[in-house]
């Protein structure tokens, strides 16, 4: 059935449920997982017309911070696989919006499942914020596998 399977996370405690799901189902169908975390690209911070950009500072401390919260959240992941037996690679990519950097990584790993968590927003907020899972969903050319 499904031989590798993408399990983005955001590092929250809901991405976690999403990854213990993924790594079962790969476990009991004898699949690989790869985890994903997307990091938006830098935006300097913009006060009335006039963006403010410092020399180096703030960008150099938006990498460190998104690096390291990245590796967290990946090693999250890697733990999951290690404890259930399965074969495991994670990655952080650059890419916005995130929907569409998760969908490139499973294309890019030749992916042929996604099992993610949803924050479960209502339909107001969901329309409004635009929801990274229903976006997926929408786009995905493979099955994927939702938690809430």
């Amino acid at each position: 059935m499904f031989r590798h399977i993408l399990v983005p996370t955001d590092g929250s405690k809901l991405a976690a449920k999403g990854i213990k799901v993924g790594v079962r189902l790969a476990k009991a169908l004898r699949a690989k997982v790869t985890g994903v975390y997307i990091i938006l690209p830098y935006v300097p911070p913009v006060y009335g017309e006039m963006g403010v950009v410092l020399p180096g500072t703030a960008l150099e401390e938006y990498r460190k911070f998104s690096k390291e919260a990245a590796d967290k959240a990946l090693a999250a992941v890697e733990r999951e696989a290690k404890a259930a037996g399965v074969s495991c690679a994670v990655q952080a990519i650059y890419d916005a919006p995130t929907w569409r950097g998760i969908l490139a990584t499973a294309r890019k790993r030749k992916c042929d499942a996604i099992a993610m968590a949803t924050h479960g927003q209502g339909a107001i907020s969901g329309l409004l914020l635009g929801s990274v899972t229903s976006r997926v969903l929408a786009h995905a050319k493979i099955p994927v596998v939702v938690t809430r």
